[in-house]
């Protein structure tokens, strides 16, 4: 990789701001100033500094955001705050994207990175990857929905979903459920109770995958994922 793309890409500034930065001499590898922004460099195997400091090359970023209402799963918007607008400059500058979407009402567990490979495994119908939600319903939720649930229902444009678990954590006049679901269909969770009908009243998804959201994290806060956790999610696809 050359250096001047390794430095931006870490966030040193654009390619003109990076080589006047290697004309400073204050770059180097291996303890070798280096002043030519073609040099190639293996970041793995060489060190790289900037004034003394090691520069920590990655190339991928994983993040657990505890998304909140009013803020939609997207890069951009005209109109809306995005859980891009929510990040730090130092994860910017990785241009990573949400992992499928959140509607807009909707709270809780969302995954962004800047690798397309995995979020495509992690989206794809083939895997399978289950999503748990939490929900608040506004009638008693029963025995009769968790069969139809676990059977499958029949959407308002006639799609017939897969299989779901449905538990039921307290039963009244609002009933709080767990819902676990392995596809994503557009507003799917709030579709399924429409099809028994019922209505979402709170939504939050808590977990995807093996990956459980992050208590600790207040709504709108966010981190990177640990090595053990992105290995459980390669596992849950299968790479």
């Amino acid at each position: 990789m050359r250096i001047d793309k390794l430095l931006a890409n870490m966030g040193f500034g654009t390619r003109k701001e990076v080589k006047q930065l290697l004309k400073t001499g204050l770059v180097r590898v291996n303890d070798a100033i280096i002043k030519d922004a073609k040099t190639h460099v293996n970041p793995e195997q060489q060190q790289v500094t900037v004034n003394g400091e090691t520069v920590e090359y990655k190339e991928f970023i994983y993040l657990m955001m505890n998304k909140p209402q009013g803020v939609i799963s997207a890069t951009e918007d005209n109109h809306d705050q995005t859980v891009i607008d929510l990040l730090e400059h130092e994860d910017l500058i990785f241009e990573p994207f949400p992992v499928g979407r959140l509607d807009k009402d909707t709270e809780g567990l969302l995954l962004i990175t800047n690798d397309g490979q995995l979020a495509h495994q992690l989206l794809s119908p083939k895997k399978h990857v289950p999503k748990t939600y939490f929900a608040l319903i506004n009638d008693v939720v029963g025995e009769e929905d968790i069969e139809a649930f676990k059977h499958g229902v029949t959407l308002d444009d006639g799609y017939e979903t897969k299989p779901g678990v449905l538990k039921v954590l307290e039963a009244g006049p609002t009933s709080k459920i767990e819902l676990t679901i392995t596809e994503g269909k557009f507003h799917q969770v709030k579709r399924m109770f429409e099809a028994v009908g019922k209505r979402v009243m709170y939504l939050k998804r808590i977990q995807m995958g093996p990956l459980p959201l992050d208590e600790t994290l207040e709504l709108g806060e966010y981190r990177e994922l640990t090595d053990e956790e992105i290995e459980l999610l390669r596992e849950a696809t299968g790479k």
